[in-house]
């Protein structure tokens, strides 16, 4: 993947976590902490959300962590914004 494409990527999933934090009240951080301990939705209507909400987050986490990777890679030999930022056409 292109920095361009995990950028787009995390975006979008920042887009969907963005709609289920304003459904549900609660951060995608605090949520996903009380869903990897275990703890059970109170409603049932909310399970599928909450499993595709679980992987949103998890997804996201991981293309943060290739975005950091990809930005390291390229600023190993000059740590500026050189050659990073591009303008949106």
């Amino acid at each position: 993947m292109t920095l361009q494409d995990i950028l787009s990527d995390i975006h979008a999933l920042e887009e969907d976590m963005l709609a289920f934090e304003r459904k549900y009240g609660v951060r995608s951080e605090t949520f996903y902490a009380a869903y990897v301990s275990g703890e059970e939705p109170e409603d049932d209507n909310w399970v599928l959300d909450f499993g595709e909400w679980a992987s949103v987050y998890r997804t996201w986490l991981a293309r943060q962590a290739e975005y950091r990777n990809k930005i390291q890679q390229v600023q190993q030999n000059q740590p500026s914004l050189v050659g990073l930022v591009r303008v949106a056409t």
